[in-house]
């Protein structure tokens, strides 16, 4: 019993550590297929495809049940979930990867919790006492986040390893001049533009899933159809883009058909499920706390294996946007506790009332 109890409660925490050394194998197998030429909606085409023909199985039999009518607004969200979320997101990440590195993408997307609190904000969809201790950190933790996303931008510092990179403006300056670090310093920034036009088309995306969810609960069946959906956009966009060139859709090598294999069925199938069960067991804060964990195992990936440089303005930029990271997570945890307490005490009072009578 005591056994079943453990496994009961370390479960989410297993599942968590997983997701994170997935979402960490997937930035790794991407950053290599892209450095080798595959091309960008290709490799979303057919990881949605692949997606698709994963979860498509899932969907049908768990859910045929209680699916609920396909309308003409479920179709207009599920397509804009579609174009908005794997297609556009999926882009803007691998534009990222391509111009830097995966450490770098993987701190970039610390910053969604704090990006999707200031979105809330603006649409009024969450409230901010600043004279509270938890408005006081959300704020605090804000600002240190943004901080950090600045200072990652546009601070890279020394080389922190011996390893070089295609993309380092050092190593561009020392073979190719000083035309080759303006050139390499381009790509360092246009890539930190992409990464942060993802996590705030991330945020955009989770709150049109929350709208989404309530109107079409099945999430499994609106996963496989926006994978779906996704296919169909990038493959149509693929094809109107790269109509004279067939190779194009050729998978060269082992590490794009792994690649491709992984992200659909692992990262976009297996990922999402482990995702699902932890928001549903321990909520949304708990499964944020974790994020930095990819970014750790991206880092020894990077460093080990893709032989990344490691740059002191990163790990500065890192730092800041973890510690910006929990300061909001712990107020939101904060703002939940006492509004928890605040309902519970109309309803012990009128306990108390009933045992005086």
């Amino acid at each position: 019993m005591w056994s079943a109890g453990c496994m009961e409660q370390w479960m989410p925490t297993a599942a968590m550590v997983t997701t994170n050394v997935v979402i960490a194998i997937m930035t790794a197998l991407i950053k290599q297929a892209l450095n080798q030429g595959m091309n960008r909606l290709v490799l979303i085409t057919f990881r949605q495809m692949v997606a698709t023909v994963f979860l498509g199985p899932i969907a049908y039999f768990k859910e045929r049940k209680m699916r609920p009518k396909f309308t003409t607004e479920i179709f207009m969200y599920m397509f804009l979930s579609g174009i908005l979320g794997p297609v556009l997101l999926q882009y803007t990440l691998f534009v990222g990867l391509d111009y830097t590195t995966a450490t770098f993408a993987a701190t970039f997307s610390n910053m969604l919790p704090v990006v999707t609190f200031l979105i809330s904000l603006a649409f009024r969809f969450e409230a901010l006492e600043v004279r509270s201790m938890s408005g006081s950190a959300k704020i605090s933790g804000t600002l240190i986040s943004l901080g950090g996303a600045m200072m990652l931008t546009f601070y890279k510092g020394s080389a922190l390893t011996h390893t070089t990179s295609s993309i380092s403006p050092a190593a561009s300056s020392s073979g190719h001049g000083q035309a080759g670090g303006q050139h390499g310093t381009v790509r360092w920034v246009l890539g930190s533009v992409s990464m942060l036009a993802n996590v705030v088309g991330f945020a955009l995306w989770l709150l049109l899933q929350r709208k989404f969810t309530k109107k079409y609960p099945a999430v499994y069946s609106a996963t496989a159809f926006m994978s779906l959906f996704s296919f169909i956009q990038a493959g149509a966009l693929t094809l109107s883009i790269q109509r004279s060139t067939i190779a194009v859709w050729a998978l060269r090598g082992t590490v794009e058909i792994v690649t491709v294999v992984y992200c659909g069925v692992v990262a976009s199938g297996m990922g999402y499920l482990l995702l699902t069960y932890c928001v549903e067991k321990r909520g949304p804060v708990f499964t944020a706390a974790f994020s930095p964990l990819s970014q750790i195992f991206v880092a020894g990936i990077d460093l080990f294996i893709l032989h990344e440089p490691l740059y002191l303005g990163s790990v500065l930029g890192s730092v800041l946007v973890i510690v910006g990271l929990y300061l909001v997570l712990w107020g939101k945890k904060e703002e939940a506790a006492s509004k928890t307490v605040a309902l519970a005490k109309p309803v012990q009072a009128e306990i108390e009332q009933q045992d005086k009578v």
